[in-house]
């Protein structure tokens, strides 16, 4: 189970600079103007062989010139109630201020290991007056300068001085783990309520961990799989569910425990950016998907051609990655409830495909010979011989080549759709990788 950062602080304080930083991402669009954080800030972080997950709650403000405390209250308390370790950053030239006042005071509250971070340190000045801070009461304050990098490795080393040895759950590791993901009001409880019916006897929770069990054994209907709880689920947060980026970071610990994601949508509601948002973490985490239009059961019309119409939309809105099942249930009348998991499953085993090197080298060097990669400034790249890397977490390809850096992504993704469209891969990412012979 990894670790989740999560980073607080008033706006401009450089907590998007800090993010990018850590994760050595450009991928926050930082800009001058307050409050510009646009990217749903999550990213991995290595370090001293261990890695954690970083969400910066700077991506959440809504409008810029008007901040509200209570806006950055709320990201505090979802901080505190989900994170393992919270850094509060803080800005050493323009020194404390009232509304760092009132973010200290809801961070004393909490049993949570706390990193006071007095960020823009850029030179031995600062750091004397970084001082002030300590009438925060959280603390030594972490002098670093996010811009130019100094102090980030001290801060780093504390941060993972900070974690705790969490216990392992027992989790068998041959069942497949599925999380049912979507945003608040997509129908993701009335689903599990739906599975687990009310015979709750056949949900065993698996003992060892302080926090609600994280996976729920599911036996029944010859299927034996663990669900991942999304935590929302039998536990109401203290926060009102419904704020866009509690689901957010809840779906990150969800995801990133899973095999397989169900990314539930509403039939009457389409795909919103918050959709996109749970459909890119399941992407950038290389995890299994099923997309499950809930509420089927409240759309009028539903012929063969709006369901065409329908599945195209949604393909169109995620692609390039295109290649999974679309299920329609609802989980009100269970219809095809049991179809997702059955899909689920599939998934699952498809993750775990083998194809012998003779017959992938037979399928696809013709079609390379026909369609070769782009010739680079009079440079033709031959791709000579492929194979499937043995014990990956996808499927995972090698193409062995003599010009491995000019094959670009287009070409990767060509690659990608031709073994496709050969075999059935349907929901499981798959990784292509281009080497030297």
């Amino acid at each position: 189970m990894g670790n989740l950062v999560a980073i607080v602080g008033r706006p401009n304080v450089g907590k998007s600079t800090l993010f990018n930083r850590l994760t050595e991402s450009r991928q926050a669009i930082v800009d001058e103007t307050s409050g510009t954080t646009r990217d749903r800030q999550y990213g991995k972080v290595e370090w001293g062989g261990q890695e954690f997950s970083l969400v910066d709650t700077g991506g959440w403000v809504i409008n810029s010139d008007d901040i509200f405390e209570e806006e950055i209250n709320k990201q505090v308390h979802i901080a505190i109630e989900e994170a393992d370790v919270i850094l509060f950053v803080v800005d050493v030239m323009n020194g404390l201020t009232d509304l760092d006042q009132s973010v200290a005071n809801i961070l004393r509250r909490t049993t949570k290991p706390i990193l006071l971070v007095s960020n823009k340190a850029d030179n031995f000045n600062l750091h004397a007056q970084s001082a002030e801070f300590y009438a925060l009461g959280l603390g030594d304050p972490v002098n670093i300068s996010a811009i130019n990098g100094s102090g980030t490795g001290d801060l780093l080393d504390d941060i993972i001085s900070k974690f705790t040895k969490k216990e392992e759950e027992e989790v068998l590791e041959e069942i497949p783990r599925i999380a049912i993901v979507g945003r608040p009001n997509a129908g993701k409880s009335s689903f599990v309520n739906a599975l687990l019916g009310e015979d709750r006897n056949i949900v065993t929770n698996i003992a060892g961990t302080t926090r609600d069990s994280i996976y729920t054994r599911f036996d029944k209907f010859n299927m034996d799989f663990y669900l991942v709880d999304t935590a929302g689920i039998r536990k109401k947060g203290k926060v009102e569910e419904g704020l866009e980026y509690y689901s957010v970071i809840r779906s990150i610990r969800a995801i990133e425990n899973s095999d397989v994601c169900v990314l539930m949508l509403d039939a009457t509601q389409g795909i919103e950016s918050q959709d996109l948002n749970i459909f890119s973490l399941i992407q950038k985490n290389r995890k299994g998907l099923v997309v499950c239009i809930n509420k089927w059961d409240l759309v009028e019309n539903k012929e063969q051609i709006v369901i065409k119409t329908f599945e195209n939309a949604i393909r169109n809105r995620l692609a390039p990655f295109t290649d999974f099942p679309i299920i329609f249930a609802s989980a009100l009348t269970k219809q095809r409830i049991l179809k997702v998991l059955e899909t689920a499953k599939e998934v699952y085993a498809r993750r775990k495909t083998k194809i012998p090197t003779h017959k992938l080298n037979e399928v696809m060097l013709p079609i390379i010979e026909n369609t070769p990669p782009p010739s680079n400034k009079g440079k033709y790249v031959k791709i000579k011989y492929v194979t499937q890397i043995p014990h990956t977490q996808v499927p995972t390809f090698v193409f062995f080549c003599n010009l491995p850096q000019w094959v670009k992504d287009p070409y990767k993704r060509f690659l990608e759709n031709r073994i496709r469209d050969h075999w059935d891969l349907s929901g499981t990412p798959i990784n292509i990788i281009i080497r030297e012979k």
